[in-house]
């Protein structure tokens, strides 16, 4: 007998809690092995391509292209051939993506599920799906799709609600809502979140759940904010409980809760292109902003002649062999300044008040992209020489021109090197790569009047800034790291001291 299997959207790692589907690799009627991609997923940090931990034929798909899934949710489901036995002994991955692993399920409590309000197959296949506790990656399908329990055998499995003397279902306990935006837009808009039944995992309310039911109460003539909602009871296009109330009581809504229904109709009827803030610009929007919150920091710069580094490179790349970048050499000094200048290479744990110096250097480097501005990791830098510093960055850049950058590639970085100077301009007072404590930023080279030697010439001059977290020092060591750095720019002979 066949075994249908429900596979979830795993936990990508580094706290990432949702993606977007972007192109599904397989449809309904598709036979899949063991550790196939069906999925390619985008998330805040990389394009990822998703395996099924399952062999055998798709049986339903969840989600459309473009559908944004949280963590946990179902993305499809996999007939397999032969029953597994009783200890849910079917055949699993080898692959291991945070979320879902290589050995046998645990002990399955076997319930019936209600279909979720905002994940039916895309596909129109019904299942009944038998749930492993928790969050497991996969849940159990008795027998077939075939199989299927009728709507009025899945409505006692709904869990824990009461019908209240308003007639609409209320979840006991506390509102599932994580998001303070949540609970603003809901109270702006005069809902009364325990109304609403979340799509998220666990019945958690998104803020999807609350802009739906916004929708639906200002399309019912004559009724403004909660009032529209709880006369509709489960209006059509709101998430709501699957026990609508048949009648609702006559109710009046306070007269402050129109305005808020109405500011958010006019903040959509003033014009403009609303553009979500998601994937990469959402994930750099939080970072930003939370290193502007917690990170005191201060920026000092200097002038420094790249006449000489520039002919070395040159020399280096006269010699034969690969040709090294002049990222890696300002890499390689970098790493030669840390190792003199360890504060630089640190953080800040709030919690311990504990300033942590680390013992290795991952440089990052910021690189702009058709998707937003990402900053891969070099890991071990100070490790590595100037070529093996190029052939890494040359790795790196072209993954993320591709989008194909993992989340390990992005993340873990101690220290970033930010190389502006491509963009044509000279200076900047960049923000801190949270959570590291210092940012060197490069500006372009180009050729300025200079003294040198006691005369003046024409040099090829660069602007060097760092921008660094005052908690972790104070200006004497950032100026000294910075001077050095100039230092080994001028003179890269300087280096030959600490190789």
């Amino acid at each position: 007998m066949a075994q249908v299997l429900e596979f979830r959207l795993p936990d990508l790692g580094e706290g990432l809690t949702e993606a977007e589907i972007v192109r599904w690799l397989v449809k309904v009627g598709d036979v899949v092995t063991v550790d196939q991609p069906v999925v390619e997923v985008e998330t805040a940090k990389a394009m990822v391509e998703v395996p099924c931990p399952y062999g055998g034929v798709v049986t339903a798909r969840f989600g459309e292209e473009g559908t944004e899934l949280p963590v946990g949710a179902p993305l499809l489901t996999v007939a397999v051939g032969g029953a597994a036995d009783a200890d849910g002994d079917a055949d699993s991955s080898g692959n291991v993506l945070v979320g879902y692993g290589t050995s046998a399920a645990p002990a399955r409590r076997r319930r019936v599920r209600p279909p979720r309000p905002g994940a039916r197959p895309a596909d129109g296949v019904p299942h009944t799906v038998d749930s492993v506790d928790g969050l497991a990656p996969a849940g159990t399908v008795s027998a077939a799709p075939a199989a299927v329990l009728p709507a009025a055998a899945q409505a006692p499995a709904v869990e824990a609600r009461t019908l209240h003397a308003d007639g609409v279902r209320h979840p006991e306990g506390p509102v599932p809502v994580i998001s303070p935006l949540v609970r603003r837009l809901a109270r702006e808009g005069g809902l009364d979140l325990r109304h609403l039944e979340g799509s998220g995992p666990d019945g958690l309310i998104l803020r999807a759940d609350v802009e739906d039911a916004l929708r639906a109460a200002a399309s019912r003539p004559g009724a403004t904010g909660a009032t529209a909602f709880t006369a509709a009871g489960a209006a059509p296009g709101a998430r709501t409980g699957t026990h609508p109330p048949t009648t609702a009581p006559p109710t009046t809504a306070p007269a402050h809760t129109a305005p808020g229904v109405d500011a958010a109709a006019d903040r959509t009827a003033t014009g403009g292109t609303r553009i979500p803030l998601k994937g990469v610009r959402g994930a750099v929007a939080d970072k930003l902003s939370r290193s502007r919150r917690e990170i005191p920091d201060a920026t000092c710069w200097v002038d420094a002649d790249a006449t000489e580094l520039m002919r070395a490179r040159t020399a280096m790349n006269a010699a034969g062999g690969p040709k090294v970048a002049l990222l890696a050499l300002l890499a390689r000094i970098c790493t030669a300044a840390l190792a003199r200048f360890p504060e630089l290479n640190s953080t800040v744990d709030l919690e311990a008040r504990e300033i942590v110096r680390l013992d290795r250097v991952h440089l990052g480097f910021a690189a702009q992209t058709e998707r937003g501005l990402v900053v891969p990791v070099v890991r071990d830098a100070h490790t590595r020489d100037a070529e093996s510093l190029t052939a890494e960055f040359a790795r790196l850049t072209e993954a993320a021109r591709a989008g194909s950058l993992t989340p390990a590639d992005l993340t873990g970085g101690t220290f970033t090197l930010n190389n502006y100077g491509v963009f044509g301009v000279d200076g900047s007072t960049p923000i801190i790569n949270h959570p590291e404590a210092a940012m060197l930023g490069v500006g372009r080279i180009v050729p300025k009047p200079w003294v040198h030697q006691g005369e003046l010439a024409v040099r090829q001059v660069v602007q060097l800034s760092l921008t660094f977290d005052h908690r972790v020092c104070d200006g004497g060591t950032a100026g000294g790291f910075l001077r050095y750095v100039a230092d080994c720019v001028e003179q890269p002979a300087v280096l030959l001291r600490t190789l």
